[in-house]
């Protein structure tokens, strides 16, 4: 892998992480637009996931900060006897909910039945297949949710009127707390998306929180500050796997810095697009897009899977 490639491969991770379009998905169609999809590749994309790490930390470091203060505060409140559930602030909330939100995750280290396999190894099986029908179909269930979302939205705010005239108050129909059942329904959404590549997180895990009636906004930054725990978790586990397996690191340090660097510059810019292509309810373009790739992307998949051929590269398919 070149570190042209490397780059190419930082900006689409960077651009797709945050953007409502599944990262996942379309690291593997860029990879396999270049012919760099298969072995190898597991630590540098490992690596490219600690880069938009960076870029939501660096976005959202005085929430963080803030949450890290309130849970030192709550812990000490437990142990006291200070602290009472029906009683929390706002940040006490969305510490409660970020942990209850992370617990469907555990789902993927259960064994599947009948293999040696984890749930979690799906995703790597799915993401180096050379065939991207997977990828494509799961696309298009990004675009149907961002579509159920946005639809769900306008009719909560319809109801209550979004805004009061003049007043710039939140209508009462929607919330900017979380409930046990919302930070669950977002949970599994998220262990949905770390399973199927082309599902986005972020678009799927904001459809969720809209159809709950949660505020737009909140239900994002909800989404992106529940993704540091998961991108974190997930970094340690696959670079472990990655270590240890037989390929070990087969990529160059300048190439994945250079990966790691292009990935969270652009990681940082496309949180700030996505917060302002949501707060001018233009949505729909998101809905759009992974629609038609993923269309074009099932009809290149059934052409690749006739002829035995990448389309892009020309060479031979094995699967």
């Amino acid at each position: 892998m070149s570190i042209l490639d490397a780059i190419i491969q930082g900006i689409v991770q960077g651009l797709t992480e945050f953007l409502p379009v599944s990262s996942s998905g379309h690291l593997a169609i860029t990879q396999h637009i270049l012919g760099t999809s298969g072995d190898g590749n597991l630590f540098f994309n490992v690596m490219l996931h600690v880069g938009t790490l960076v870029a939501v930390i660096a976005f959202y470091y005085k929430l963080i900060w803030s949450l890290i203060k309130e849970f030192c505060s709550m812990v000490k409140d437990i142990f006291t006897g200070k602290f009472k559930w029906s009683n929390m602030n706002y940040e006490r909330n969305l510490i409660m909910m970020l942990i209850i939100g992370l617990i469907p995750l555990f789902l993927l280290f259960l064994p599947i039945p009948g293999t040696d396999m984890k749930i979690k190894d799906l995703a790597e099986l799915l993401s180096a297949s050379p065939i991207l029908l997977v990828t494509a179909i799961s696309l298009l269930v990004t675009s149907v949710l961002l579509t159920i979302g946005i639809i769900c939205n306008r009719r909560n705010s319809a109801r209550g009127g979004k805004h009061l005239k003049g007043s710039g108050k939140t209508s009462s129909k929607e919330r900017e707390s979380y409930t046990i059942l919302d930070a669950v329904c977002v949970g599994l959404m998220q262990v949905a998306a770390a399973i199927l590549p082309g599902l986005s997180r972020s678009g799927s895990t904001l459809a969720v929180g809209e159809m709950r009636g949660i505020n737009k906004q909140k239900a994002l930054d909800f989404t992106f500050v529940l993704g540091v725990p998961s991108i974190i978790a997930a970094a340690l586990l696959e670079g472990i796997d990655a270590i240890k397996s037989p390929e070990g690191i087969n990529v160059e340090i300048g190439v994945i810095i250079a990966g790691v660097i292009a990935s969270a510059v652009v990681g940082y810019l496309s949180i700030v697009i996505f917060k302002w292509f949501l707060k001018s309810d233009k949505m729909s373009i998101f809905v759009i897009y992974t629609a038609i790739v993923g269309v074009a992307f099932i009809v290149i998949s059934i052409i690749e899977m006739n002829t035995g051929v990448n389309l892009f590269t020309g060479a031979h398919i094995n699967w």
